[in-house]
C-alpha cells in the first residue's frame, strides 16, 4: 500500500490479516499494520523496514515510490523483528544505501544479521541531525520505549515525528475502528512498563512543533494530536483515564462469581459511572489488563487454590505488577472452604505496586455466600462509591461538616465563575476560623484573576486535593491564567448548589463558601467566608505541599547536564546563559522561576 503523507513523504507499509497473535500473546482480531515511510528529497531516506511476512509487498511499494532512483539512507529506529526483519533484504536490493542508526542499533544489526556495514553506516548521537536537502532531520534517543536502542526522528520541514512504536495500535489500516481502545491495549501491553521513559520523551516532544505523527503501527495521525498526546501522558503517568471499577475474578463452582455479580449490581445502583467485569479464565487477558489501567478502581476476586490462588488470577496479578500497575484503589474478595489464603497471597503479590489504596473492606467467603458476606459486599460497595454518591445531587449529604476536618496545610483548587466561564486556581492557604458558625478564610494573590472574580461575585468553592492528584491537575490550574484560558474547556463538570464547579476527581472534599468579609494583606487578599455546602468525597489523605514536592512534582534528571531548571515543573534549559526573556514551554513561567543546575 502506497499513500501520500505530505507532498514528499510516502507511506509504504503493509497490512497483515494472517497473524492471530501479536508477539505470540495479544489477540488481534483486526490484524496488524507494519509501517514504513519514504522521504523523497535531494537525498532519499527510508524509515524502517517491516515484518518478514510482507517482504515482497514492501519492496514493491518502495519500487513504486522510488521509480528510477535509489535510496541514500535507511534509518533504523527500532530493531524488533516486526520492523527490522528486512534490513538485510533491503541492502541486497539497494546495496549502496547508508544505514543510519545509533551504536546500540548497529550492535543489534550485527547480532541479528551478522552485518558489520563497514563503509556504509552513519552512526548518530542523541540530538544529531541529517540534511536531505529541503528536509532537516533530528534524531532523539528514546531508550526503553520499549527497547534500549529505540530512537525517534523529527522532520522540522514538514513538522513530522517518526515515532517508532510510540502512538502505535493493534489493527490493520483497512479496518475502521476506534483508535483509543486498541492503542490503549497496545500501549499497556507493549510499552506500559516504561512509563517514566515515555514521560521523558513527551517532555522533549512538547518542545517541538509536531503536526503529523508517523508510528510504526497504526494510522498516521494528523488531526487532534492533543488528544493522542494527552492519552499518552495519562497512560505513561499511570493516571486513571476514567472513573470506574474493574472486577477481575476466577470462580471454580460459581460461588465467587455470585459474589462478583452481587457487587456489580450494588455498584451500579450506587451511581458508579462504569462497572466492567472480567472472567479471567474466559475473557481476553490483555483487555482485562488495559482496563485495569484505564479505570480508577480494581476488585480482585478469586479462590484459594493449592495453598495459593487460582492460576488465571496468578497470571493476571503477575502482569499487573510487571506493567507497573499503580496509583489505584484496590479491594479483595477471597473464597476458601477450609483455609482461605487468597487475600493474603494477592496482597503479597502486589506489594511491589506503588501508591495502592487498599479498601478497608475485604470480603471473606467460606464456600458459599452467607448473610455476613452480603453485609461485607454492601460495605465494600459503599466504600467504593463514596465519591460517586457525593457527586449525586439526590444521594449526597450536603451538610457533612466533617469536610472541614479535611482542611490542612495542603493544596487546594479554588473554583469561581466570572459570569462567562468557570475558573480554577491552586492555593495553599485555607484555614477554618470558627465552628459556630462555620467560617473559613482563603488567601489569594491579588495578581491572580480568581482574586478579581471572587471580589466581584462573593462566591467560591474550595476543593481539597487528595494524594491521588497527578501533576496534570497543577498544570491545568496553576500553570495558566484564567484571563486568557478556559481551564474547563471541553470538560463535563459537576456543580454545587451555588452554581460553581466542583472537581469530580482527585479531591476528598469540597466546600461552597460565601464571602462575608475581606482583609487587604498587601500582595494578597483574605476572604472570610461562611460555609453554605460541604461534601466529603473519599477517605484519601489531603495533598500537602510536602507530599507534592516529594511525590507529585516531576524530579528533573539533571545528572551530567549543564544549564538551568524550572523550579515549578522541572523543565531543563541546557546552555551557559539563561535568556532573560525565556518562557518555560511546559508551565509558561519566566526566568525568575529558573535556577542553575548544580554540578
Amino acid at each position: 500500500m502506497v499513500e501520500k503523507v505530505t507532498e514528499s513523504i510516502f507511506y509504504v507499509g503493509a497490512n497483515d490479516h494472517d497473524l492471530d497473535l501479536f508477539e505470540g500473546q495479544y489477540i488481534i482480531p483486526n490484524g496488524m499494520a507494519y509501517n514504513s515511510y519514504v522521504i523523497v528529497d535531494d537525498k532519499i531516506v527510508v524509515f524502517d523496514t517491516i515484518d518478514k511476512s510482507k517482504t515482497g509487498e514492501w519492496l514493491d511499494n518502495l519500487a513504486e515510490v522510488l521509480g528510477e532512483r535509489t535510496p541514500d539512507y535507511l534509518v533504523v529506529q527500532h530493531m524488533e523483528p516486526d520492523h527490522a526483519a528486512n534490513v538485510a533484504n533491503f541492502l541486497k536490493v539497494y546495496p549502496d544505501t547508508t544505514v543510519v542508526a545509533n551504536v546500540k542499533t548497529f550492535q543489534m544489526i550485527y547480532n541479528f544479521f551478522g552485518l558489520t556495514l563497514e563503509g556504509q553506516k552513519l552512526e548518530v548521537t542523541n540530538g544529531g541531525t541529517l540534511s536531505l536537502g529541503n528536509h532537516q532531520l533530528t534524531f532523539v534517543f528514546a531508550p526503553m520505549v520499549h527497547w534500549p536502542e529505540v530512537m525517534v526522528t523529527y522532520d522540522s520541514t514538514d513538522k513530522v515525528l517518526f515515532s517508532a512504536d510510540g502512538f502505535g495500535k493493534f489493527g490493520a489500516l483497512d479496518v475502521e475502528e476506534d483508535w483509543d481502545d486498541e492503542a490503549r491495549r497496545y500501549f499497556i501491553g507493549i510499552v506500559g512498563k516504561y512509563g517514566t521513559q515515555v514521560q521523558s520523551l513527551l517532555k522533549v516532544a512538547a518542545t517541538l512543533d509536531i503536526r503529523i505523527i508517523c508510528p510504526l503501527h497504526g494510522p498516521v495521525l494528523s488531526e487532534d494530536l492533543e488528544h493522542y498526546i494527552g492519552l499518552y501522558d495519562t497512560w505513561s503517568s499511570y493516571t486513571p483515564e476514567e472513573e470506574g471499577i474493574v472486577i477481575a475474578y476466577t470462580s471454580v463452582y460459581g460461588h465467587t462469581k455470585k459474589a462478583v455479580d452481587l457487587l456489580a449490581d450494588k455498584l451500579r445502583s450506587k451511581g458508579c459511572p462504569k462497572v466492567v467485569v472480567y472472567d479471567l479464565a474466559r475473557d481476553d487477558m490483555s483487555l482485562a489488563l488495559s482496563d485495569a489501567f484505564r479505570y480508577s478502581k480494581l476488585i480482585l476476586a478469586t479462590t484459594t487454590y493449592n495453598a495459593s490462588i487460582y492460576p488465571f488470577m496468578h497470571d493476571y496479578i503477575s502482569r499487573l505488577v510487571e506493567h507497573n500497575f499503580q496509583n489505584r484503589t484496590v479491594g479483595l474478595i477471597e473464597n476458601g472452604s477450609w483455609a482461605p489464603l487468597a487475600a493474603k497471597v494477592m496482597r503479597e503479590m502486589m506489594a511491589k505496586c506503588k501508591k495502592i489504596n487498599w479498601l478497608d473492606t475485604t470480603v471473606k467467603i467460606l464456600s458459599a455466600i452467607n448473610q455476613d458476606n452480603q453485609d461485607q459486599l454492601e460495605a465494600m460497595a459503599d466504600e467504593l462509591c463514596k465519591e460517586y454518591i457525593a457527586q449525586n445531587d439526590t444521594l449526597a449529604n450536603k451538610n457533612d461538616l466533617t469536610a472541614l476536618f479535611r482542611i490542612g496545610y495542603g493544596l487546594y483548587v479554588v473554583t469561581s465563575n466570572d459570569g462567562k466561564k468557570d475558573n480554577g486556581l491552586i492555593v495553599n492557604t485555607v484555614i477554618q476560623l470558627t465552628d459556630t458558625p462555620n467560617r473559613v478564610a482563603v488567601n489569594i494573590n491579588k495578581a491572580n484573576y480568581s482574586h478579581h472574580v471572587i471580589k466581584q461575585t462573593g462566591m467560591l468553592n474550595v476543593n481539597c486535593l487528595s494524594t491521588e492528584a497527578p501533576f496534570s491537575v497543577f498544570q491545568q490550574f496553576g500553570f495558566q491564567t484564567g484571563r486568557s484560558v478556559d481551564k474547563f474547556a471541553g470538560q463535563t463538570v459537576h456543580r454545587s448548589d451555588n452554581g460553581l464547579v466542583f472537581l469530580d476527581k482527585y479531591i476528598n472534599a469540597f466546600m461552597s463558601l460565601k464571602v462575608e468579609d475581606y482583609v487587604d494583606l498587601g500582595t494578597h487578599g483574605m476572604f472570610i467566608c461562611s460555609v453554605t455546602e460541604a461534601r466529603v468525597m473519599s477517605n484519601q489523605e489531603t495533598m500537602t505541599y510536602t507530599y507534592y514536592q516529594k511525590h507529585v512534582k516531576p524530579q528533573p534528571q539533571t545528572e551530567g547536564k549543564k544549564g538551568w531548571v524550572c523550579k515549578v515543573c522541572g523543565y531543563i534549559y541546557e546552555g551557559d546563559e539563561l535568556p532573560e526573556d525565556i518562557i518555560c514551554p511546559l508551565c509558561k513561567h519566566g526566568a525568575v522561576d529558573f535556577e542553575p543546575i548544580e554540578g
